[in-house]
């Protein structure tokens, strides 16, 4: 797997090909800025896979493909709100949050390897994409979710809801009157639905209502537990990685 890494944090861009390395991929080229990209595109073959930082010193990334036909898979490596990102996530793109984790990393990887597509098969909108990061708040997100219970289908408002969760393949809403709902959906597609200043996704399975939570709690490893007002099936914790994100999210 041939790949190049373009980030203008010098040290992350280190960091990150030491860790690509160790997965058993090559790092061929380490670029740092627009100016530089687009010259070493425009006279090298595209590789394989591209972990890409949206913001370079000299201007966004996507800049790179308004002058170069992208031939390559994308991983995006940036410090951008995830709820904005989640908003334009593809089957052939993958997003790692910053400080990069080690095993997000690794998942990402595979995720490539298992759903490599060939070059001509890859379209990214990045126009698309550039909308949703300068205007998030423009976005309007959904305020009702429903699910079928029986023959019958139940409608939820937003502020009905303490949280989502995944378990065992299925997605389920959990109401404030101590019911969980299975829902046709996953974490990944619910979450850029989300209204992000009342719904935060502290792990992987779970998304929580700032709304219901009753308290929070040192966990090991400098995480946080969080307990709501209702909802007591499964512990609740938030990841090492998205303690810092989601302290700032509280205070928003």
């Amino acid at each position: 797997m041939n790949t190049i890494i373009i980030e203008d944090e010098k040290p992350s861009a280190r960091r990150l090909k030491r860790l690509v390395e160790e997965l058993g991929a090559e790092v061929t080229t380490m670029l740092h800025s627009v100016k530089e990209s687009i010259e070493w595109f425009s006279k090298n073959t595209h590789p394989d896979l591209i972990f890409l930082d949206i913001q370079l010193s000299d201007g966004l990334s996507f800049e790179i493909f308004d002058e170069i036909d992208i031939k390559s898979a994308i991983i995006f490596t940036t410090a951008y709100d995830e709820y904005a990102l989640k908003a334009f996530k593809l089957n052939s793109i993958d997003y790692l949050l910053k400080p990069i984790d080690d095993e997000e990393l690794a998942a990402a990887v595979e995720k490539y390897k298992h759903n490599h597509r060939q070059a001509e098969n890859i379209k990214v909108d990045f126009e698309d994409i550039k909308k949703y990061l300068s205007n998030p708040v423009d976005r309007v997100y959904k305020q009702r979710f429903t699910a079928k219970v029986g023959q019958h289908l139940k409608v939820f408002h937003v502020d009905e809801i303490e949280c989502f969760y995944s378990e065992n393949k299925g997605t389920y809403l959990y109401t404030v009157d101590n019911r969980n709902y299975l829902i046709d959906t996953t974490l990944e597609q619910l979450e850029p639905e989300l209204p992000p200043h009342t719904f935060f996704r502290v792990s992987r399975k779970f998304i929580v209502n700032v709304n219901a939570i009753k308290d929070m709690v040192s966990y090991t490893n400098s995480r946080l537990q969080i307990k709501l007002n209702h909802f007591s099936e499964h512990e609740i914790i938030v990841s090492r990685e998205r303690v810092k994100d989601f302290k700032e999210w509280l205070e928003k």
